[in-house]
């Protein structure tokens, strides 16, 4: 005869919030985050409301005294006691009454919390989600939580209700009886019946993870990531955790400290966990991995507690490794080099995700050189996104990818074998063939649209009609709601007067970035007409550099529309090229370079040295010195503004050592947080992009070494209320008056 390992139960809502509210139910670790939107959280109480069935709950009663450390309670807040009874399957339904009966904030995916508010209209008997509406309109209760709290009086609810009504609009006596039987309905929700199926406790937590999956394996929401996930919480819990707290602090700068927060993907546990499968296991299909971490072995279809044990071991390994802050980094710089600037450049999350597996494999098991394996992960990043190497049967395409380097054991086989499959993926024929028929669309999110903005960055491209370059308008440290645009070559309005179709209006190829002003100006005038008159402050030269970096014929302007677009998809797909020629010549993002400190200070103060014996600190009083950051930040503003140059801190006017440690911070990192937050708050943090600074030894004391490159932009100084602008004049940093000023940045920086 068969066991039964579960019997049915009936409860009532209030009683299984009652022992939700004192912990003897709670959420087990196997679960997911409240996904629910709060529309399903209406209609989940209106389905009440009507008496409808809301499916069946399933319990597990895990027969420890005290429960289990691993179990969670529902909703935010300390229980009074640590549950026995666990929700295995309904935990949105469940959270759902209990945070609405109570009043109580839920955690959402992004590990905010937040209150669920839901509105009530007793005369029409209809549920909403509060609103500033349903908040301004007095047929609505706002908030129906306040009828379950422990000071309701539903007498005087339906009291309060009634006359606040009263003040807006006629009652009759049905209305006032529709009113308070709908209040009293919906009070008595508390005693509505659910089915629970309790499990018993005889069985062991992988058992009710099993159940769990299997339950939900036909279910919309439930991903094969999921079952790992689910794994994870019963035989790793802290690696689990350890996924979900990088997810949650990559979502928001840090304010300083280190952490995984980047501008181009706000990875989730998924995502991260595939990277770590992929590379313990060398193996993307997470259906055959949910296998191997069970300890089954997928040839004799066996289970072996030993092998469940080795497979986590190799998990952790490749997890700890995914999650090091220094591979992420190292990673993002990758993306940057390929000429990705922020999120709305990745078209695909699967390409970034994949692509970082290969960069960790190059990096902690086959030692590949940074340099080297930086420009090298670049370059695939930029083939992968522009070909979609990674859409469609990414699985298969990643193992296909892994198989490759399987006989390679040493770094130049690994990065032999990534140039080798680039070359096959970018023939000739896709150059000159299939990309230029590709860019004939109109799909803003097209991948070789974004590869052609990536390649405007590597190759240090302007913006059409500018001087400034496309990379430094597309920094994320710059926030501005009146930057560059994307703008019709030949506009909407011109080319709706012939009546052109909008696809071919909208195309890709029809595109250029220019400054918002001269966005306004050319307006909806034809190129023959605006074209002339906005080039006219530019050299034939400079006009010519910029035509053939931004992919525009030369005498585009007298072309027709269609034969514009043939001419300009061919010279884009060759800009495209010639980004990712860059990109494997040799890295394109500029890197802080060697260079010899003795003769430097040997050398003396020049235009392009300047010595500060302290960064904050006056020697002659001893004490902190809001002047002496000033001077700090002066002589960079001035060097970014002129040639480039050397600031070093640590060192007196004639040479001779002083040291860091005149300043007093408690380590070098202090040192070094205080001196970004200094050019943050004075310069802007856009500065950093023509910034080196590093620590070094000096004649037997510590240093610091500020490297600034010639700025791209003005640097300006933050002083009070004012702007002031400086520049290095041989060996001293000079301000400039307003009208020289504007002078030197029109000659300086166009």
């Amino acid at each position: 005869m068969n066991k039964t390992i579960f019997k049915r139960v009936e409860y009532d809502l209030g009683g299984l919030i009652t022992d939700i509210e004192f912990g003897r139910l709670g959420l087990p670790d196997i679960q997911r985050p409240f996904v629910w939107k709060n529309v399903n959280v209406r209609d989940l109480f209106d389905s009440m409301y009507r008496g409808y069935p809301i499916g069946y709950l399933l319990l597990w009663e895990n027969g420890t005294a005290g429960g289990h450390k691993g179990h969670k309670a529902i909703g935010v807040g300390a229980k009074q006691m640590v549950p026995n009874v666990v929700i295995v399957d309904g935990q949105q339904r469940l959270t759902s009454v209990y945070a609405v009966f109570k009043g109580k904030q839920v955690v959402r995916n992004n590990w905010t919390a937040e209150r669920i508010h839901i509105a009530f209209n007793p005369l029409e008997e209809k549920f909403a989600v509060a609103s500033a509406a349903t908040r301004s309109d007095r047929a609505f209760i706002p908030d129906i939580s306040v009828f379950w709290s422990d000071q309701s009086d539903l007498f005087q609810l339906a009291e309060d209700y009634t006359q606040g009504l009263r003040d807006t609009r006629e009652l009759t006596e049905k209305d006032t009886r529709i009113i308070r039987a709908s209040l009293t309905r919906l009070q008595s929700l508390s005693s509505f019946r659910m089915t629970a199926l309790q499990l018993s406790a005889d069985i062991s937590e992988e058992d009710v993870a099993e159940i769990f999956v299997r339950i939900n394996s036909q279910g919309q929401g439930l991903k094969q990531a999921d079952f790992i996930l689910t794994l994870m919480s019963v035989f790793w819990e802290e690696g689990r955790m350890a996924l979900e707290r990088f997810c949650r602090d990559a979502q928001q700068p840090s304010g300083g400290s280190p952490s995984p927060f980047n501008h181009f993907i706000k990875p989730s546990p998924d995502q991260l966990l595939r990277v770590a499968v992929g590379f313990a296991f060398r193996r993307t299909r997470l259906s055959a991995i949910y296998s191997v971490l069970r300890g089954k072995d997928l040839e004799t279809g066996e289970s072996r507690d030993e092998a469940r044990v080795q497979q986590f071991a190799r998990l952790k390994d490749a997890q700890q490794r995914t999650l090091d802050l220094k591979n992420w980094h190292g990673f993002m710089q990758c993306l940057q080099q390929a000429g990705f600037r922020t999120e709305k450049m990745i078209n695909s999350k699967r390409v970034l995700i994949y692509t970082y597996l290969l960069y960790l494999i190059g990096r902690t098991e086959f030692e590949v050189p940074e340099q080297e394996l930086r420009s090298s992960i670049a370059s695939w990043f930029f083939m992968a996104a522009l070909t979609g190497r990674y859409t469609g049967s990414s699985e298969s395409a990643m193992e296909s990818d892994l198989a490759m380097l399987r006989d390679c054991e040493r770094p130049r086989e690994f990065l032999r074998q990534l140039s080798l499959a680039e070359a096959i993926a970018l023939t000739s024929d896709f150059w000159e063939v299939t990309l230029p028929n590709v860019l004939a669309t109109s799909a803003a999110s097209s991948p070789s649209l974004a590869a052609f903005n990536a390649s405007l960055v590597v190759l240090d491209a302007p913006v059409l009609f500018s001087a400034t370059s496309v990379r430094d308008w597309w920094d994320p440290a710059i926030t501005s709601s009146k930057s560059i645009e994307r703008h019709h070559l030949f506009p909407k309005a011109f080319l709706a007067k012939p009546g052109s179709p909008k696809r071919d209006i909208n195309q890709i190829a029809n595109y250029a970035y220019v400054e918002w002003q001269d966005n306004i100006t050319i307006g909806d005038k034809p190129p023959s007409e605006y074209v002339p008159a906005i080039t006219g402050g530019f050299a034939d030269e400079e006009v010519s550099r910029m035509y053939r970096l931004n992919a525009i014929p030369n005498g585009w302007e007298q072309m027709s529309y269609e034969e514009f677009l043939r001419e300009r998809r061919v010279l884009m797909a060759r800009t495209i090229r010639e980004g990712y020629k860059r990109l494997k010549s040799g890295p394109v993002v500029d890197e802080p370079v060697a260079f010899d400190l003795d003769a430097i200070i040997a050398g003396g103060e020049v235009d392009r040295v300047e010595f500060k014996a302290t960064l904050r600190t006056n020697l002659h009083t001893g004490e902190k010195d809001a002047r002496m950051e000033t001077a700090v930040i002066k002589t960079i503003a001035g060097l970014l503004n002129t040639h480039g140059g050397t600031l070093i801190i640590g060192v007196a006017d004639n040479g001779d050592p002083v040291g860091i440690d005149a300043d007093g911070f408690a380590n070098e990192d202090k040192m070094n947080l205080h001196l970004t937050n200094l050019v943050n708050a004075r310069i802007g943090k856009t500065a950093w992009t023509s910034i080196h600074a590093n620590f070094d030894d000096y004649d037997g004391a510590r240093v610091l070494a500020v490297r600034c490159e010639k700025a791209r932009l003005p640097a300006y100084v933050t002083e009070g209320n004012q702007q002031m602008f400086y520049i290095r004049t041989g060996a001293a940093t000079v301000p400039l008056p307003t009208g020289q000023a504007v002078e030197y940045i029109k000659g300086r920086f166009g």
